[in-house]
C-alpha cells in the first residue's frame, strides 16, 4: 500500500456522534475473508450503512448527500475499541478517511490507524462539536492543529508517529533507510 505523506490536509467532514464505537461495527466479521487490505470500503459500518434490504439508510449521516466524499471522521470517545483487528483501519482508509478525530483512541486501533495512514486526532467533546458545525476543516499535522474559519485547536501526537506521517513512512519503509547496512551486515556470513 502506497502511504501517502499528511502534512497540511483540508477535507470534508462528517460527524458521528457515538460512544464506543468498536472494530465490530467498523468492520462485522462476516467481510474478514480477504486476504488484502483493500476492497473493505464497501463494508465499514455495515450494519449501520445499510438497511435490512441491502439499500442505504438514510439516517446514517455518511449516506446523507451532504456527507457524500467526507474523508475526516468526527466521533466519540473510546473509537476503535474491541477486537485488535487492522481490517476496521483497513475498512475507514478504504471508506475514504484520513483523519480520524475522537475524544480517545483505543490504543491498538490507535496504531493500526497510524500503520496505515490515518492521523488519528483526539479533540475534547467541545472542539469536535465546533468542528463538527463545518463542511470543511483544515489539520497541520507539522503545527499539530485543527482549524475551521474561526478557530484552531491543538492535538498532540507522538513524534515518531507524527514523522512517519508527514513523510508517508511505514516500518518498511523505515527499515528500507537502512538497506546498505542489513546488506553490508548479511555478507558477513
Amino acid at each position: 500500500m502506497e502511504i501517502k505523506p499528511i502534512t497540511i490536509y483540508t477535507g470534508k467532514t462528517v460527524p458521528l456522534f457515538y460512544d464506543n464505537i468498536d472494530t465490530d461495527q467498523i468492520i462485522p466479521k462476516v467481510h474478514l475473508k480477504r486476504v488484502s487490505k483493500s476492497g473493505f470500503g464497501p463494508f465499514a459500518f455495515d450494519e449501520w450503512r445499510y438497511l435490512p434490504d441491502g439499500s442505504d439508510n438514510p439516517d446514517f449521516n455518511p449516506n446523507k448527500p451532504k456527507y457524500h466524499g467526507a474523508s475526516i471522521l468526527i466521533t466519540g470517545d473510546n473509537f476503535g475499541c474491541g477486537s485488535s483487528r487492522e481490517h476496521a483501519a483497513w475498512a475507514l482508509k478504504d471508506y475514504g478517511f484520513n483523519i480520524i478525530i475522537a475524544g480517545s483512541f483505543s490504543d491498538i486501533f490507535y496504531m493500526n490507524c497510524t500503520k496505515n495512514a490515518m492521523l488519528p486526532i483526539c479533540l475534547n467533546q467541545k472542539e469536535r462539536e465546533h468542528l463538527a458545525q463545518f463542511d470543511e476543516i483544515t489539520v497541520d499535522l507539522p503545527n499539530q492543529t485543527v482549524s475551521t474559519v474561526s478557530q484552531s485547536f491543538h492535538f498532540d501526537i507522538d513524534e515518531t508517529w507524527k514523522n512517519k506521517l508527514i513523510h508517508g513512512l511505514d516500518d518498511i519503509a523505515i527499515t528500507l533507510q537502512f538497506e546498505n547496512l542489513i546488506e553490508k551486515y548479511e555478507k558477513t556470513f
